[in-house]
Formats: C-alpha cells, structure tokens, sequence
C-alpha cells in the first residue's frame, strides 16, 4: 500500500476531528439539562477551534505558494470589516462580530481577517496618524442574548485590535498618546466597532454616542452603497 501523502494524513485528521465535533454538538442537542449544555458547549467550542485551525492549515500543506494568501483572502472575505473616516475625520472600524474572551482567543483568525483589511484601507488614502487621542471599544449585543452572557470589559480579547489598528493609524499607542474607553450596548445584530477620536472631541462624541449609529454610521452606510 502506498505511503499516505503529509496532506492525506492532515485532512484524515482533521475529518477525525470534525466527526469528534458534530457528535459533541448532537449530544448538545440531547441535553435537557442548561448546566451540563454549558459544559458539553464550552467542549465543543474547544474542538471548533481545533478543527478551523487544521482546515485554515489544509491548503498550506497542498504546497501552493499561494495557500496562505488565499487563506488569508478567503478569511477576509467570511467576517467583512467596514473601515471609514467619519464626517467629523475620526477613524471608524466595525467589525461584525463579537471580540472573544481573552482565554478563547482565536488570535490567528483575528489577525486574518483585521490585518489585510487595515492595509487595504491604508493603501487607499494619504498616511493618516491620529496622536493624544482616544480609542473607542463599543460592543452591541444582540437585544435577544441572556444578560449572564455579557462579558466585562477587561475580559475581552482587546489587544490584537489595537495593535493592529495602533501599527495604521497611530503616532504611538502609549497612554499618553492614547487612551481607551469602552462601552456596551443592545441591538439588532452583534458587533464590535471602534473609533479613534482626538481627546478635545472626545465629548463630542460621547455627547452623540446614542445616536452616532443613524447620525454617522448609516450616513456611511449609505454612502458606500452610493459610491464616491
């Protein structure tokens, strides 16, 4: 019999895997019980990211020189990441999902998708570079998610983002060139959307903070459908 192939041993394993995965999500199904679907949940959460990162690894190990870039694009293409300047020139950034926890942090998938997007948007205007400002943190939650799912603020894997967005569109990202302010709330869909505001606007914007998201926005929205 011959010799299995690295890549036929990689997908063998990760099919493994996966089979693993759907027989822990059905006996999820099976519990009448919310405690022990919190354990069995938090174990399948577990395989689901042992799974991805074997299938994002699958086309590297075909040996195409382009696997990673097409991995890389494909991510992008699965979590959009809409990236804006305000009409007021602060920096927007909205992402379509929830950040994890620190401790489930998926850091390669955030960088997949988060990194590719910022240069991209970069590549497209003259060099911005925002100094003795403030980086927003604002977390929609879906209206319909129990209140006990809600994270703290310090639990929330925060620092990817702002590295990634530091390395773009900051003089320096140390507290005195930058401080953080975070706030959570409900609405239809989950995201995550962070702004970068000059600190002597900063009370401009809190000040709009409830109706930044028909004033600024869906004005942005709109103009994206529009185009330039």
């Amino acid at each position: 019999m011959a010799e299995k192939s690295y890549f036929r041993l990689q997908l063998d394993s990760t099919i493994r895997e996966t089979e693993k995965l759907l027989k822990q999500l059905h006996t999820i199904g099976e519990s009448r019980d919310l405690e022990n679907a919190l354990k069995l949940s938090v174990t399948a959460a577990k395989l689901s990211e042992g799974v991805a990162l074997r299938t994002r690894a699958l086309p590297a190990h075909t040996g195409h020189p382009q696997a990673e870039k097409m991995v890389q694009e494909a991510i992008s293409e699965s979590v959009p990441v809409d990236i804006r300047l305000t009409e007021e020139g602060w920096f927007y950034l909205r992402m379509p999902i929830l950040l994890p926890r620190k401790e489930k942090s998926p850091r390669t998938y955030l960088r997949g998708f988060l990194y590719p997007a910022l240069a991209a948007f970069a590549r497209e205007r003259p060099p911005i570079r925002y100094r003795d400002s403030v980086m927003i943190f604002r977390h929609t939650y879906d209206r319909n998610r129990p209140e006990r799912e809600y994270r703290d603020h310090d639990n929330i894997e925060l620092n990817i983002v702002v590295d990634a967005v530091a390395m773009f569109f900051l003089v320096d990202d140390t507290p005195f060139e930058c401080r953080h302010y975070y706030c959570s709330v409900v609405g239809d869909e989950e995201s995550t959307e962070v702004f970068i505001v000059p600190r002597n606007e900063f009370g401009v914007w809190l000040s709009q903070e409830k109706n930044i998201r028909k004033s600024n926005v869906e004005k942005l929205q709109e103009k994206a459908e529009k185009g330039p």
